[in-house]
């Protein structure tokens, strides 16, 4: 076996594993994340807010309030399935 071999297997479990754990985390964080967002958006709507004047910069960003559900579900079954494949390479090797 070659040493880049090698290596190329271990990434590959590891940008896997990375995936999947990352996408579990954002999942796990969804509702709080929900929660901070709706406290931005009404300290941002108060008269006299120190951040009012910056509202109109933020609002044509992609600010997503929670993690897509669909989409990090997703992600999370590709990453499962290259980490598995990663992991499987490597023991097979």
């Amino acid at each position: 076996m070659n040493f880049y071999d090698d290596v190329l297997r271990e990434l590959i479990a590891a940008v896997g594993a990375a995936l999947f754990f990352g996408n579990l985390i954002a999942l796990a964080r969804r509702r709080s994340d929900r929660h901070r967002a709706t406290q931005r958006a009404v300290a941002r709507g108060r008269p006299g807010s120190p951040v009012r004047g910056k509202v109109a910069a933020t609002r044509n960003r992609d600010v997503l309030p929670a993690a897509p559900l669909g989409r990090t579900v997703g992600y999370r079954v590709i990453g499962f399935v290259v980490m598995v494949a990663g992991i499987a390479a490597i023991a097979t090797k």
